[in-house]
């Protein structure tokens, strides 16, 4: 007999009741948790969101500062900030990209080494930015792309201010220039504050105040889509968009005499070398010129890899700054000094007298140091010996006063430190002592300083390197005898807003004070018998000025000649002539102006170097008078 199951209705509509308890507690609480996340979003956390929204449809673009402008001592400006157009390319909207880049260079608006640079570029943007791959154009540029435009999807002009240098490559080393932001630059600024800036300042002014000339940027909110992109407006309302206005850099204003300066410049013409001229009375610079020089604005438009490594391999240098970080044997510029630390350490008088037969030797030394003129000058005293550069009476100086007492001397005219002039990259030269060279060497044996260095020392010769710079500021001495100040090329900055300008004093330096007052007009005097006297070095440099002249001339050796052998200059390598130097202040009674020069492998400055000088000095203190208007 078959069992049949009862089905138990009771059970299972207690089972379906449970089952439909627990649904509705896990819905109810899953309702809960929806609406207290509801409740967490909308209304605790309102206005965090309500923030986090309008950033998502407001994008912050930066609007970068105008650059600073940077003015001459006569108001005249050396720096500003003209529209160009920039060529931009929007990644998106090219759609063959190499393609792209090789109609670039085949018409001409980009050189082929500056793909890997375009390259980084677009690849650290925003598929949708427009990137500025060339900062300038010209109007033949613009001409070639406005015929090619139809086959450029994506690339487009944009209207940007660049930095351009009326006076081109006049003044260049003293201004510097700016150029494209780099890595490196990023290190040495805060970023936040470049984001939108094109450029930066790379060498002189432009780098050392580049604080106070790029100003502070500013930002504008733009409405944006989804994908980033700006529209005009957006369903729901347009937002309260803000515009902080960027402020501009302050204006410089120099020391610097850009017509003095085009004066000194065109007086070197092809030779390489520095004309530094300066105010002894406040260490204004009124020349700071070192040739050749170069065209700052290719670097303001974008240099290309072409012609920057033209600028890099020329063997002339035309990058470096030898005005401040040239450092040569100083010659016999010098031995006005070399005699007044004689006089000071009370080893010499001014009547002293020495023969001079062509050649010096030291006590039971074979070894003779020669003198530039080979018969040599005779007796002569001290006022004689600057005036003749004699080169004899000098060693015997030198070997009389010791190294140490040289250097201690010369330490204090500047010598072996930086003048601390307001734009980086000075050099210190050398001042050589015995401590010197025992750090200098490792060797013992080579740590030995020996009484023949010192000779030579004596002449501005051996280990003894020095920079223009150097030589004028220590020219400005004797010009002011004993005070001197700290070389600078601002003078004052100027306000963007207000245009108030705020200057800046000079800094004067610890006087140098002499036990024998007396003795700085010893020098003087000898230094204007080196223009004016008999056998002075200086006499046809010097002749017809309407004014008096305190100078030096000097020859620095590049090599040193065998005792056996002579200096031919015209058979010489080019590269390994003398040096040309002078340096003199004006008028010799009442300095107002110091001016060194120095002409690489010019050879003697006597008749190289000194024009140069009367050139300058004739352009400040005796200028030519205005043309006459024509009837």
């Amino acid at each position: 007999m078959r069992r049949v199951k009862v089905k138990d209705l009771l059970r299972e509509q207690r089972t379906f009741q449970l089952r439909a308890i627990i649904a509705g507690v896990v819905v109810a609480v899953l309702l809960g948790a929806v609406a207290g996340r509801l409740l967490w979003l909308q209304v605790v956390r309102h206005g965090f969101y309500m923030e986090l929204s309008q950033g998502n449809r407001v994008r912050i673009e930066p609007l970068p500062p105008d650059r600073g402008i940077i003015y001459d001592r006569m108001g005249r400006v050396l720096a500003e900030n003209t529209p160009a157009y920039q060529l931009t390319m929007t990644r998106e909207q090219v759609p063959d990209l190499e393609a792209t880049f090789a109609r670039l260079v085949r018409f001409g608006l980009l050189e082929a080494g500056d793909l890997p640079r375009v390259r980084q570029l677009l690849a650290t943007r925003r598929m949708f930015e427009a990137v500025p791959v060339r900062l300038r154009l010209t109007d033949e540029d613009i001409g070639r792309y406005a015929v090619h435009r139809h086959e450029l999807p994506g690339v487009e002009l944009a209207t940007r201010m660049a930095r351009h240098y009326p006076y081109g490559p006049v003044g260049v080393h003293a201004l510097g220039y700016v150029g494209s932001i780099s890595e490196d630059d990023l290190k040495r600024v805060d970023p936040s504050e470049y984001f939108g800036t094109a450029a930066i300042g790379k060498t002189g002014l432009e780098r050392s105040y580049e604080s106070m000339l790029h100003g502070t940027g500013g930002f504008r909110e733009v409405l944006v889509n989804a994908e980033g992109r700006s529209v005009e407006s957006l369903a729901g309302g347009q937002p309260d968009l803000r515009v902080q206005r960027p402020v501009a850099g302050g204006d410089l204003e120099l020391s610097l005499d850009i017509e003095l300066q085009r004066v000194a410049e065109e007086a070197m013409g092809e030779q390489r070398g520095a004309v530094i001229a300066l105010d002894p009375w406040s260490g204004d610079v009124l020349v700071l010129a070192s040739t050749p020089t170069f065209d700052p604005n290719k670097f303001a438009r974008g240099i290309s890899i072409v012609d920057y490594r033209e600028l890099t391999m020329d063997p002339d240098e035309p990058l470096y700054n030898r005005a401040l970080r040239g450092t040569y044997p100083p010659g016999s510029t010098i031995k006005p000094l070399m005699a007044l630390a004689g006089l000071e350490a009370g080893v010499v008088e001014p009547s002293d007298t020495r023969f001079c037969p062509g050649f010096f030797m030291l006590p039971n030394s074979r070894h003779r140091y020669r003198d530039w003129k080979r018969e040599g000058h005779g007796t002569v005293d001290m006022k004689e010996a600057v005036m003749t550069s004699c080169d004899v009476y000098f060693y015997g100086l030198a070997a009389t006063l010791g190294i140490d007492r040289i250097h201690d001397s010369m330490s204090r005219m500047g010598f072996g430190k930086p003048t601390g002039i307001d734009i980086e990259g000075e050099r210190s030269g050398i001042m050589p002592s015995t401590a010197w060279k025992k750090s200098a060497f490792k060797t013992r044996e080579t740590q030995v300083w020996f009484p023949g260095e010192t000779v030579i020392v004596g002449i501005g010769q051996g280990y003894w390197t020095a920079t223009p710079l150097q030589l004028a500021h220590a020219t400005a001495v004797l010009a002011t005898r004993g005070p001197h100040f700290k070389p600078r090329l601002v003078r004052a900055v100027r306000d963007p807003t207000t245009r108030e300008s705020t200057p800046r004093p000079s800094e004067p330096l610890p006087t140098i004070e002499l036990k024998e007052p007396g003795s700085w007009q010893v020098i003087v005097d000898a230094m204007v018998a080196v223009t004016t006297g008999p056998r002075g070095t200086a006499v046809r440099a010097a002749r017809g000025a309407t004014y008096s002249i305190a100078g030096k001339t000097g020859t620095a050796q590049v090599f040193s000649v065998g005792q056996q052998e002579k200096y031919d200059e015209a058979t010489i390598a080019e590269r390994l002539r003398d040096h040309a130097l002078f340096v003199a202040f004006a008028p010799a009674e009442q300095p107002r102006l110091v001016v060194a020069v120095l002409v690489e492998n010019g050879g003697h400055g006597s008749s190289v170097a000194a024009p140069i000088a009367r050139a300058v000095f004739d352009a400040f203190l005796a200028p030519a008078p205005p043309a006459e208007p024509v009837p």
